[in-house]
């Protein structure tokens, strides 16, 4: 007997359809699949029997949208076809406490995300949606905010991308101009430099010019005494009778 994969969905006893030598297993074990969406040439259940009363007619309906939210599992068994649904039958508490536990476990198990987007937690929690006309205006409410924010989160990437691609631009021409800076300031501290040394020159110079005048009026000053001197001396003897 064919094992399915393990989940969280309560499935009721596997039906069979149809006898078949077209469809052969292939290679490897049966193949198992399970249908997203109905297709024309997928072998279906028989059709319901006439309704004979309100309770059948909800059943029906129940049935349906679970059909529609989780749409029954084929396998081939040699030439078989067998098809098991979800069950549809009323969950009591006891089912929903064991559920919640398993789930919890799954999550464990799995290491799925506790926030953000995760599509092992979101899988799982999909495999509970088994109960209830709503669920699936509630499935289908969720799966739009999940695109929503899925959208929001590609375009935070991009836009994060964007930025960083900018930013690592802005950096380069920043490193680039740092880099002129640089190098301008290396010049005009080797200008700094070279008028320092032509100031340095000049005052060297200047200096020595100063002591060489000062040296030559010290020259005249003392030359200019000895002369006073020995006019004042001829004088007095001129002056002085002898």
């Amino acid at each position: 007997m064919f094992e399915p994969l393990e989940t969280l969905l309560k499935y009721e006893n596997p039906v069979l359809i149809s006898k078949t030598t077209d469809k052969k297993p292939s290679k490897g074990g049966r193949p198992f699949k399970v249908s997203s969406h109905p297709h024309a040439d997928s072998p279906v259940p028989p059709p319901p029997k006439a309704k004979s009363s309100a309770a059948e007619s909800s059943r029906q309906q129940n049935e349906d949208i679970l059909n529609l939210i989780f749409p029954p599992r084929e396998w081939m068994e040699g030439n078989q076809l067998w098809v098991q649904q979800v069950s549809s039958a009323p969950c009591t508490r006891a089912d929903v406490v064991n559920l919640e536990e398993l789930l919890d476990r799954k999550l464990q198990q799995r290491r799925a995300i506790e926030t953000g987007i995760c599509p092992v937690r979101r899988e799982l929690y999909t495999q509970c949606f088994e109960r209830g006309h709503l669920l699936l205006r509630v499935r289908d409410e969720i799966q739009m905010t999940i695109a929503a924010y899925q959208t929001f989160y590609e375009s935070s990437v991009v836009f994060g991308m964007r930025k960083a691609l900018q930013a690592e631009q802005d950096k380069v021409d920043m490193e680039k101009r740092i880099a002129e800076l640089e190098k301008e300031k290396q010049e005009l501290e080797k200008e700094l430099r070279d008028e320092k040394a032509k100031c340095d020159a000049i005052e060297k110079t200047e200096e020595e010019k100063h002591e060489v005048q000062e040296k030559k009026y010290t020259e005249q000053i003392q030359f200019l005494k000895r002369t006073n001197q020995q006019l004042k001396a001829q004088l007095e003897g001129i002056v002085t009778p002898k």
